[in-house]
């Protein structure tokens, strides 16, 4: 457990690496084009610059975009209170807490460390979750919080987010240039591929790591309840009674519990969460050695 969480760590600089080796190539490509070297430097500051402020202002986008309202502890005693135990066990501060009117019993964290975190759950999943249920569910939120998901997911969503704005501006330069610079052919050509798949490739990224993260705060939150069974009633009744949130927002679906979005085949093979049965299963193995 603990070494997955150190791997965890190390593997964000990785993952950085790639998308800053993605953003340099589309800098170089359209310095190449251009024939200057410039547009690469302009295109690293432009990605960084947008990354940064993805970084200190996702989170609260992110509250606002699915419509979530602070609570203190008078407006839901429940609710409060399982949060508040869970930081005191794992020794974090408590984050912020808000609610979604929503009938779909789902949960999120954001935010970008521990002491400037946001937990935040659906009325639905208040409504069918029992109290060990709930535990376990904001247990997994707060295993994000714990391990820096919640940091590492702003970074790449921000980066995400820049190499499609990058990549959109290569086209357009290329589409609309003016100029009489002598390009190869080949080279306009394998930069408007580049163009193309640089976005696809970065959302390739961010799904695996969000589903490796989706694991690991798993185990996290059956670490921390020390009873794997409750967070796998969890996902068997979210199995059962899950549905679309009714503010559909692919840009955030990645912070959630399991798969805001409406479902199908295509759907599931670019979701950013592991299969739900395939969370249970890891959860019984991880059960029969606790």
């Amino acid at each position: 457990m603990y070494s997955a969480i150190g791997a965890n760590k190390r593997n964000t600089f990785v993952i950085i690496g790639l998308f800053l080796v993605i953003i340099g190539g589309l800098g170089w490509l359209a310095g190449a084009v251009y024939q200057s070297n410039a547009i690469f430097y302009m295109a690293i500051v432009i990605a960084g610059f947008y990354a940064l402020i993805q970084y200190f202002a996702a989170a609260r986008l992110a509250i606002a975009m699915n419509g979530g309202q602070e609570i203190e502890k008078k407006d839901n005693p429940r609710l409060w209170r399982v949060v508040e135990n869970l930081a005191i066990t794992n020794g974090m501060p408590m984050p912020r807490v808000f609610v979604v009117s929503d009938p779909a019993p789902n949960a999120f964290a954001t935010g970008r460390d521990p002491s400037h975190a946001y937990v935040c759950a659906t009325t639905g999943l208040l409504d069918i979750m029992d109290d060990t249920e709930l535990e376990s569910v904001m247990a997994h939120e707060m295993g994000h919080v714990k391990n820096y998901d919640i940091r590492v997911m702003m970074i790449v969503f921000g980066l995400v987010s820049a190499i499609g704005i990058l990549a959109d501006m290569f086209m357009r330069m290329m589409w609309f240039r003016d100029d009489e610079r002598d390009t190869p052919p080949a080279l306009m050509i394998f930069g408007i591929v580049a163009a193309i798949l640089a976005p696809i490739v970065a959302a390739l990224i961010q799904l695996a790591v969000s589903r490796q993260r989706e694991y690991l705060a798993d185990a996290t939150s059956a670490m921390t309840t020390r009873y794997p069974d409750g967070l796998i009633s969890a996902l068997k009744k979210l199995e059962q009674y899950g549905r679309p949130l009714k503010r559909q927002n692919s840009s955030t679906a990645h912070l959630f519990f399991s798969n805001p979005l409406k479902g199908g085949s295509l759907a599931a093979l670019f979701s950013t969460h592991p299969p739900i049965p395939d969370r249970i299963k890891r959860l019984q193995e991880m059960g029969s050695k606790l």
